[in-house]
């Protein structure tokens, strides 16, 4: 395997929430890492928040470990335990099945940088506990079931 050039690896824009979840999370940007590499059994990206963007709707995994090192910039993890500011070099990890909604918010005036780390299971859950949302499978539903 050769060197992985980040800068060559093109960013995936946005996000798959239908509206109007998807709007905090339209100015992020991902670069898969793990799939430069040919990775099956975990995920690995940076990921880039410019002002006033998140990482995601805050949510949690039923199968799915997590972990996020800042690179770069200063993050508010948001969660059920409240807020917490992270600086570049601080790090945080979040197990799977833990009801523990996450998400991160770059309200700092400049671009945020995160390594994110997480395994891939095919039949893991999202769980979104501000919003009408849970993610299992290809497409999004409403916590009912019903499609959107």
């Amino acid at each position: 395997m050769k060197k992985i050039s980040i800068e060559a690896i093109e960013p995936r824009y946005g996000s798959g929430y239908p509206k109007p979840f998807d709007e905090p999370c339209r100015q992020r940007s991902r670069r898969a890492l793990g799939d430069a590499a040919g990775l099956t059994d975990f995920g690995v990206n940076v990921l880039e928040l410019s002002p006033g963007t998140w990482s995601s709707q805050r949510h949690w995994h039923s199968k799915e470990d997590e972990f996020v090192w800042v690179l770069e910039g200063k993050v508010v993890l948001v969660s059920e335990h409240g807020e917490e500011i992270l600086d570049a070099g601080d790090c945080v990890g979040f197990k799977a099945g833990d009801p523990n909604g996450h998400h991160f918010q770059n309200r700092s005036d400049g671009v945020v940088r995160l390594l994110e780390v997480g395994s891939r299971h095919l039949d893991d859950v999202s769980e979104y506990p501000d919003i009408d949302l849970r993610w299992g499978g290809p497409t999004p539903t409403h916590k009912d079931g019903c499609p959107y």
